[in-house]
């Protein structure tokens, strides 16, 4: 358990390392100076297809529009799929100058410096974000840039100023501002396959919850990488997976979230957790099956590109608003994991929810970008909640060893007593008898011998044929400790009794008795019984004491309806380890002791349905507390 502390501690504070490297601003490592392009001219290319070389010989009029970085996209005409975009390079005196464009969207990309082509981009997948690193001559100072760009989707242009430099510094720049959603979605899918991993050493009470969060943390990993346009950029060859890769990351995350919920927390009110979780695990299946599908049927694509934006936005905004409804509820039963878990989740849905909105408010000319540094707060709640129900049910196993370890004494005792009671219910009848023969004969030749010395010896012998007498009573009170004669015991008259035999002795050890007791504390049973069970414990609390000892007697009425007999000693006190041999066989801290007196003393209070129980430290004294059930008067 320490080790799980560990690594909750440990990812915790990945994510927050990560998290800081990550969201720091990007800077140029080298001094060297970056020009930025800020405005730009962009037509719309009609059926007439304009080539390079119409743009540059001028032979056909095209329309120009005058586009700042700080303008919003233009909207494109419904009929057309594809523009030019064109701007002139600034004077400059680079080594190895490098253009950098970010936040070009479009599917297919075309460039050509004057007439000379230098970069293609083509796309058989509708991804639409483009960051390219484009190397340029150094005799290419002051020449015209063309783009073509084409795509199938509402939205086509650049939003971001281009920036011209050294390649080193536009590269690192590249590097970094790129790969950090590579970096974090990779993390995270490093961590997801870690925790799948483990799974080998988990026991099957965690295996439900622990793999729903591997599938989580496995979906949001994949949708970051995904979604960066780097991966594009690097492996397009790849493109068409990488792009595909989101829509079925992002089908999955939702059932996944459903059901890490609904092992925490239950199927929620009226099974809206279930029930959510099924629909969203159909809508998966059923997008999984359209998106195969789309790969023999343009038709089938358009549909299935439909129901994905639909079925992820609608996913999104409703999950969680009804997640975010019923922790709410959760956390006003003061559940503490709910309480986690709203500050987490909270933060990731306002952020991702606020997104989405805007997505389509823009007409998903929008990319998303902040909900990949909120989902580290959420991944973060669920890792702690996962973390402290383990905790929990490792808590609850120790519980569990431990009542059973009390269940395994308590059976061992109970065997001991059974084999106890059998012996003594055969012997001691058989043993009594010879025993008060020999008595009565000793007794008859003390009396007829004159010898003092011969006399002292038939004394001794006699008592301890009492002493032995007295065993085997206590054996056969053991053995049969029904109790004939049953009547309702003032539990004050009898100890006020008990009060009256034990003083002397009491005095004579250099004690005193307290005694406190309520009124009317009625219990069924035999009297002398009784009286026997609260002698022995009572007379050990006497010999216990030293010097100024007290012996505090209380009597009264639980909540339960049981009369409690607590008897309070400040004597020598009792380690641990002989606390819990207290009422064994033949166990005995007394130097003539048997240990049978407190198993009688047990045997009695057990069969009269109530309990004993012992609590001692070393130098500090004992208490018995005696449990009865409540007799009615």
């Amino acid at each position: 358990m320490k080790a799980l502390r560990k690594f909750v501690l440990v990812f915790i504070l990945s994510l927050l390392l990560i998290t800081s490297f990550l969201i720091a601003p990007s800077y140029a490592l080298t001094n060297s100076p970056t020009t930025e392009i800020t405005e730009w001219e962009m037509s719309w290319q009609d059926n007439s297809n304009h080539t390079i070389e119409d743009l540059i010989s001028n032979s056909q009029s095209m329309e120009w529009m005058s586009i700042s970085y700080k303008d919003t996209l233009p909207e494109k005409p419904a009929n057309l799929k594809s523009a030019w975009l064109r701007f002139k390079l600034p004077e400059f005196e680079l080594a190895r100058p490098t253009l950098l464009i970010s936040e070009l969207t479009a599917k297919d990309v075309t460039i050509y410096v004057e007439d000379r082509l230098v970069y293609e981009s083509n796309r058989n997948y509708p991804y639409n974000r483009n960051e390219i690193l484009l190397s340029l001559n150094a005799d290419e100072s002051g020449e015209m840039i063309y783009m073509l760009l084409n795509t199938n989707a509402d939205w086509l242009g650049l939003k971001k100023q281009i920036r011209l430099g050294e390649n080193q510094t536009l590269s690192k720049d590249f590097m970094k501002h790129d790969m950090l959603d590579v970096v974090l979605g990779a993390a995270l899918l490093f961590v997801s396959l870690a925790m799948f991993l483990s799974i080998i050493f988990l026991s099957k009470a965690y295996l439900a919850g622990w793999s729903s969060l591997c599938v989580v943390i496995f979906s949001i990993g994949l949708m970051i990488i995904s979604y960066s346009p780097y991966l594009h950029t690097i492996y397009g060859e790849y493109g068409i997976f990488i792009y595909y890769s989101f829509d079925v990351a992002s089908g999955l995350f939702m059932p996944a979230i459903y059901f890490f919920f609904e092992k925490i927390f239950g199927r929620g009110p009226f099974g809206l957790i279930t029930k959510f979780r099924k629909i969203q695990f159909m809508l998966f299946i059923m997008t999984v099956i359209l998106l195969t599908l789309s790969f023999v049927s343009d038709q089938i694509k358009e549909i299935y590109t439909m129901v994905t934006i639909v079925s992820f936005g609608g996913s999104i905004v409703i999950g969680n608003v009804l997640l975010i409804v019923l922790l709410i509820n959760y956390c006003l039963q003061r559940n503490k994991e709910a309480i986690i878990l709203t500050t987490g989740f909270g933060i990731f849905s306002v952020v991702g929810v606020s997104e989405v909105i805007w997505y389509f408010i823009k007409d998903m000319n929008y990319d998303l970008f902040y909900w990949k540094w909120a989902i580290l707060s959420f991944i973060a709640a669920l890792v702690i909640i996962l973390a402290r129900r383990i905790l929990h049910n490792y808590e609850q196993v120790v519980k569990y060893s431990k009542q059973l370890e009390v269940f395994n004494n308590e059976l061992q005792r109970s065997e001991k007593m059974e084999i106890i009671s059998q012996l003594a219910a055969s012997v001691a009848h058989e043993v009594r008898n010879p025993l008060q023969v020999t008595r009565g004969f000793l007794q008859l030749l003390r009396e007829k011998t004159a010898n003092d010395k011969d006399k002292s010896f038939m004394v001794l012998a006699i008592d301890e044929l009492d002493r032995a007498s007295e065993i085997i009573t206590d054996f056969l009170t053991f053995a049969k400790p029904q109790l004939e004669n049953t009547t309702l015991l003032d539990i004050a008259e009898e100890l006020l009794q008990i009060e009256g035999i034990l003083v002397p002795l009491a005095t004579m050890q250099g004690g005193v008795i307290k005694v406190d007791l309520e009124k009317e504390l009625f219990v069924r049973g035999n009297s002398s019984k009784l009286k026997q069970a609260l002698i022995n414990i009572i007379k050990n609390s006497i010999e216990a004491l030293d010097k100024e000892g007290v012996i505090a007697i209380r009597a009264y009425m639980d909540d339960s309806n049981n009369v409690v007999i607590r008897i309070k000693d400040n004597g020598e006190g009792m380690h641990e380890a002989d606390l819990k041999r207290l009422g064994e066989p033949y166990y005995s801290k007394k130097t003539k002791g048997t240990g049978l007196g407190l198993m009688v003393t047990f045997r009695i209070i057990e069969v009269m349905q109530g309990k004993v129980e012992f609590h001692s430290k070393k130098g500090f004294g004992t208490e018995a507390i005696i449990l009865i059930p409540s007799a009615n008067k």
